[in-house]
C-alpha cells in the first residue's frame, strides 16, 4: 500500500450467509452474496458499483464497514487492514467511513429533531466542544441547501429530498474520508436526483472526499462516476473508467445492462439485448462463470472454468473467456 493514493483497497472480499436447516439449525450451505471480489478507490474519486438487485453491491458496502462481518479477505483504510481491528477500536474509526442509505427516513431517529440528530455524532466522537458543535451544524446545515430556522423541525416534517439532505449532513460533519452511498437518489423523483447529485459533487469538491456510489441505475451512474465496476452474483464482471465502460463494454452483461438505457434521442434506434431467465439462486451458483446460464455468448469452457479478472486493456478489467480465445487465435 505504500506510495500509492488508494483510499480503499479490497481484496478477495467474500461474504457468505450461512443456510440453517433441520431440527439442530445446523448449517447446510452458503448464500454467497460477495464471492472473491477485489478492486481500489483512490482519493477524491467516486467509483460505482452496478449491477440488478441482489448482485451483491449493497453487501459489499456494508461490509467494507463492517456492518457486515466478511468471511475473508482484506480491506485496507489507508493502509491499515480495517478487517484485523477489534470490534471496539473499529467504532472508533467508523467516523471516517460514513455511508448513505437509500431510505432517510428509516436512518434518521424520529425522536429527534435535525439539531439532535447532526449533533450527536459529533459528540459521540468528541470532535470539538459543545459551542464549536453549535456552530458546525448551522455551518453543515446550510451547506446541504437548508436553513439554520429549519433545526428544530423533525424527520417527518420533511421531504424526502430534504431528508436525504439531513443524511448527507449528519454524515459528513465528522469528516469522514470515504463515504458509501447505497442507492442514495433511487427513492427520489427525478427532478430532485438531479439536485442531491449535483449536492454530493459539489460536497465532495469542497470536502475532498472518496466516494463508492452504490446503484442500478446506469443514466445516474454516467453522471457522477469517474470509474465503474459490474457486478453480477457476487462477481466482478467488468471494471473500467466510465467513458471507457459506456463507449466499449467488454462483458456481454455489461452489453445487455447498456442497451437497455432508454435513447434519449427518438430517432436513434438501439439494439436491445434482452437477458433470458432469472439470476441464479447465490446459494447455488453455476460452475464456471456465474453468467453463463444467461449468456448469448456462452461455449463449453464457460461451464466448466471460472474466467479470471484481467486487465484486457489499459485500466480495463474484465472476466470473460472471449477475450481468452481471441488472444489464442491471434497468437
Amino acid at each position: 500500500m505504500e506510495g500509492n493514493t488508494y483510499v480503499l483497497e479490497v481484496n478477495n472480499l467474500k461474504k457468505y450467509f450461512p443456510i440453517k436447516g433441520g431440527l439442530l439449525k445446523k448449517t447446510v450451505g452458503h448464500v454467497k452474496a460477495v464471492d472473491d471480489i477485489s478492486f481500489h478507490v483512490e482519493k477524491n474519486e467516486t467509483l460505482s458499483l452496478v449491477g440488478e438487485s441482489g448482485c451483491g453491491k449493497s453487501t459489499t458496502g456494508r461490509t467494507i464497514l463492517r456492518l457486515y462481518e466478511s468471511t475473508s479477505g482484506e480491506v485496507f483504510f489507508n493502509g491499515e487492514n480495517i478487517m484485523d481491528i477489534p470490534k471496539g477500536k473499529f467504532r472508533g474509526m467508523r467516523k471516517d467511513i460514513q455511508m448513505i442509505f437509500q431510505d432517510p427516513f428509516s436512518s434518521l431517529n424520529p425522536r429527534m429533531n435535525v439539531k439532535q440528530l447532526l449533533m450527536e455524532p459529533i459528540l459521540t466522537h468528541k470532535l470539538v466542544s459543545r459551542k464549536e458543535a453549535n456552530d458546525l451544524v448551522v455551518e453543515m446545515i446550510e451547506k446541504v441547501g437548508l436553513s439554520k430556522e429549519q433545526l428544530n423541525r423533525y424527520p417527518h416534517e420533511f421531504s424526502g429530498g430534504q431528508r436525504q439532505r439531513i443524511s448527507i449532513a449528519r454524515a459528513l460533519i465528522v469528516k469522514p474520508k470515504l463515504v458509501i452511498l447505497d442507492e442514495a437518489v433511487s427513492a427520489l423523483d427525478v427532478s430532485i436526483q438531479s439536485q442531491i447529485l449535483n449536492l454530493l459533487i459539489q460536497l465532495q469538491d469542497e470536502f475532498e472526499l472518496t466516494y463508492i456510489f452504490i446503484s442500478h441505475d446506469l443514466n445516474v451512474v454516467k453522471h457522477v462516476s469517474d470509474r465503474v465496476a459490474v457486478m453480477y452474483l457476487g462477481q466482478m464482471m467488468e471494471l473500467a473508467e466510465t467513458k471507457d465502460l459506456y463507449e466499449n463494454p467488454l462483458h456481454p452483461y455489461t452489453k445487455a445492462l447498456l442497451s437497455a438505457i432508454p435513447s434519449l434521442d427518438p430517432d436513434k434506434k438501439k439494439d436491445r439485448i434482452i437477458l433470458q431467465g432469472d439470476v441464479p439462486d447465490p446459494s447455488d451458483p453455476p460452475s464456471g462463470c456465474p453468467f453463463r446460464l444467461r449468456c448469448p455468448m456462452a461455449f463449453d469452457r464457460c461451464a466448466e472454468e471460472k474466467p479470471e479478472f484481467l486487465e484486457r486493456e489499459k485500466n480495463h478489467w474484465v472476466a470473460c473467456h472471449l477475450f481468452d480465445e481471441q488472444e489464442e487465435a491471434d497468437a
